[in-house]
């Protein structure tokens, strides 16, 4: 047919990095980073879980508490999902409870609230939430998925920045931001 042009099937193939020992690969992670020059005997932790498949989140998050816990701190499990699991405190535990993280898995709280507090207001001008138990800890583990993102719109982005202000800023701060966004 004239005026269309050839088409042909093509098939990419990416790299697919597979990690055996998920436990031990995160423990490895975690102890290169010398935690214990910042965190001290007696500390909270607040962990963060969200709501974005992550494989083996059960594993990662039980293995970031068991080496906070190695530290002599306290670490705790707060969901940073925004207004995921219908916004609610028992719908964000239920939806962790479904991806294997609960209290006895983990071997610490699971401290599941909506409630924020303002912790500034964004050049914006906009206020910016923060969990309020996340809020109240000596340290907060950010613990999500990284990925290539197809369509930057700010300087900065990435899926830490997202749950740091999504996922901690419940569906106080989601309303906020995704309307500011």
């Amino acid at each position: 047919m004239e005026g269309y042009p050839s088409v042909f099937r093509l098939r990419q193939v990416f790299e697919r990095p597979r990690v055996g020992d998920v436990a031990a690969a995160v423990a490895e992670q975690l102890a290169a980073l010398k935690l214990e020059r910042k965190i001290r005997p007696g500390h909270s932790v607040a962990i963060t879980a969200g709501s974005r498949g992550v494989a083996n989140i059960h594993v990662i998050i039980k293995t970031i508490a068991d080496h906070i816990r190695r530290l002599g701190a306290q670490p705790f499990i707060v969901p940073a999902m925004g207004s995921h699991g219908g916004g609610t405190a028992e719908g964000q535990r239920k939806i962790l409870e479904s991806y294997g993280i609960t209290e006895t898995s983990c071997g610490c709280p699971i401290r599941a609230s909506m409630e924020t507090v303002v912790v500034c207001q964004a050049a914006e001008g906009f206020p910016v939430h923060f969990d309020r138990q996340a809020s109240q800890a000596d340290h907060v583990v950010v613990c999500g998925r990284v990925k290539p993102h197809t369509g930057f719109t700010g300087e900065i982005e990435s899926g830490l920045m997202k749950m740091l202000l999504i996922g901690l800023g419940k569906h106080n701060g989601a309303k906020i931001y995704h309307r500011a966004i």
